[in-house]
């Protein structure tokens, strides 16, 4: 069949028609059709002018191109108005957006968008993964999108850095990895965050966390307690690490620290802090303990870092130490105890010779709690230790469990069920809660009151 008689609905046919558990692949003739119409217009538009324009006015002027350019004989196809439609969106898209990822990036309800090479896009919703049937032309179509994302803050990704962590302007995390490491094409992990944050109301009331165990956190952050919140990959560590931030009265100055920034903050007193990776020449990187040491020097109330990866944990370690109360920071882990094996294992890779010991000593005195968060097997995130660090006894960190949720059953649709307790155990950091002026209500952490979920 000659290309001109090919109907845009007999080449999209196989995606509508595809469900949503299963991949349909769009005709390589559709790609090569609407890549033709995108190089078009870029030979008859200015592009110095895209930066210039609203988005309404380009939108306009880019659809009248559009439009023309599907009249010329070597574009003219029997398309009905749905179609055109299609076609101008996606072009749209292309020129102004990050092409096929644009539905997905527009959609709140897909929390995570997962390139796994040009063929195969697949998307998180309500915690499940699903495959759709969006893919890129072909590898080059998808190094040119990721190379605008990383642009766009200042990084690049090529053969010698084949490895980038960026940020979408809503602050979405990106990162990247391409040939030689991705060995069957370039691939892209987008970690979503809603353009509302959500609240400690939102959180109680998706049974993340009660409404108990809110008074308790909001006493630690006031009351100036330096916390640690562990979790896995996508256990929503950053979405209550910016829950907590509501918390820090508004009269104190907050550093954040991080190696892409996705914290959203909502203090007027803040200072926002960015790695920086080395440039071209290999020169120029900014690491976060760098940030951690100058962070210092910058007179804050609270240093908060999105995650202590290496050995700036060490220098956290210090603030914590040193008048800094009330700092707040995350950390891969499956445990609060692991949490302090980690931070035990990354201040050690800092290169000093200090005893494991004297390491422990200076966590136990640091840390005063330890907030474990986790990923239920159903997709629901839930808050289900909060840990208190006593001292130590010999040469081990001592740890009492405040409050968790205690998993009992599945049930018949698949959900995670259970509830949450307090185990009756007075912290220590109660005395700081009075100090503070923080109202402790009498049976707060009384083990007989259990939320079941």
């Amino acid at each position: 069949m000659h290309r001109k008689e090919i109907h845009l609905n007999q080449l999209i046919k196989r995606i509508q028609s595809a469900g949503k558990k299963t991949i349909a692949y769009m005709p390589d003739e559709y790609f090569e059709f609407k890549s033709r119409i995108h190089d078009r217009l870029l030979d008859m538009i200015d592009l110095s002018l895209i930066e210039t324009l609203d988005r309404e006015t380009l939108n306009a002027q880019i659809r009248q191109i559009v439009e023309r350019i599907l009249k010329e004989e070597d574009f003219s196809l029997p398309l009905n108005m749905t179609e055109r439609e299609k076609i101008f969106e996606e072009i749209i898209d292309e020129v102004m957006g990050l092409g096929p990822l644009e539905p997905f990036l527009k959609d709140p309800t897909v929390s995570d968008i997962l390139v796994n090479t040009y063929r195969h896009i697949y998307v998180e919703r309500f915690g499940k993964l699903e495959p759709t049937s969006a893919r890129f032309k072909d590898d080059a179509h998808l190094r040119k999108i990721i190379d605008r994302i990383v642009s766009s803050v200042g990084r690049r990704v090529d053969e010698s850095t084949p490895m980038v962590d960026a940020r979408l302007a809503d602050g979405s995390r990106v990162n990247a990895i391409i040939p030689p490491l991705a060995i069957d094409g370039p691939v892209v992990s987008i970690r979503r965050f809603a353009v509302n944050p959500l609240e400690v109301d939102d959180l109680i009331a998706s049974k993340t966390l009660t409404p108990e165990v809110k008074e308790l956190l909001e006493g630690i952050i006031k009351a100036r307690l330096n916390v640690l919140i562990s979790g896995g990959t996508g256990s929503g560590k950053t979405t209550l690490l910016n829950v907590l931030s509501r918390f820090i009265p508004e009269s104190e100055r907050i550093v954040t620290i991080e190696d892409a920034a996705e914290l959203q903050l909502k203090q007027e007193h803040l200072v926002r802090l960015e790695t920086r990776p080395p440039n071209i020449e290999g020169k120029g990187e900014i690491m976060q303990r760098d940030l951690v040491r100058n962070s210092l020097r910058m007179r804050p109330d609270r240093i908060i870092v999105g995650e202590v990866r290496s050995a700036e944990a060490f220098d956290m370690l210090q603030a914590m130490n040193t008048g800094h109360d009330g700092s707040l920071t995350t950390v891969h882990a499956n445990t609060a105890r692991d949490a302090l094996m980690r931070v035990e294992t990354m201040v050690a890779m800092a290169n000093f010779d200090i005893p494991s010991e004297f390491i422990r000593r200076f966590i136990s005195s640091a840390i005063h709690v330890v907030i474990q968060v986790a990923r239920m097997v159903d997709g629901t995130r839930r808050l289900i230790s909060v840990q208190e660090i006593t001292g130590m006894e010999g040469s081990v960190i001592t740890m009492q469990e405040i409050f968790s949720f205690q998993q009992t059953r599945i049930d018949p649709e698949g959900r995670v069920r259970g509830h949450f307790r307090f185990h009756g155990v007075r912290p220590k950091f109660i005395e700081r809660f009075r100090a503070a002026g923080i109202p402790v209500p009498g049976d707060l952490f009384d083990p007989s009151n259990r939320v079941e979920v």
